[in-house]
């Protein structure tokens, strides 16, 4: 499975200690709110609220370097909008990978 990275954060901070860190802040604070809402609305059926949480998070995991997830969380977002849940398991793995990732930093 793909690595979490900070290729991506390294590339836009420029060089920026201060902002590098500011941003994964960011990141570390939003991704387990938004992860708990994707699943709060999954488990509740909510498919179409549930496709606009994974756009949202398909984002972090741009930023994290996954480009492979990142392509999974766009078709499982499309068949969420379609009422159906084909990726959910790879998109949840990804989330796995990013928070124990993110433990890390």
């Amino acid at each position: 499975m793909e690595q979490p990275n900070q290729s991506y954060i390294n590339n836009l901070s420029g060089g920026d200690e201060v902002f590098k860190q500011k941003l994964i802040e960011i990141i570390k604070m939003e991704f387990p709110e938004e992860k708990q809402i994707y699943f709060d609305n999954y488990n509740a059926k909510k498919f179409k609220l549930t496709a606009g949480n994974v756009h949202k998070l398909k984002h972090k995991i741009s930023i994290l370097g996954l480009e492979k997830g990142y392509e999974i969380a766009v078709n499982y977002e499309k068949n969420l909008e379609e009422g159906k849940t084909e990726g959910k398991d790879q998109f949840e793995a990804i989330l796995s990978n990013i928070t124990k990732y993110l433990e890390t930093l």
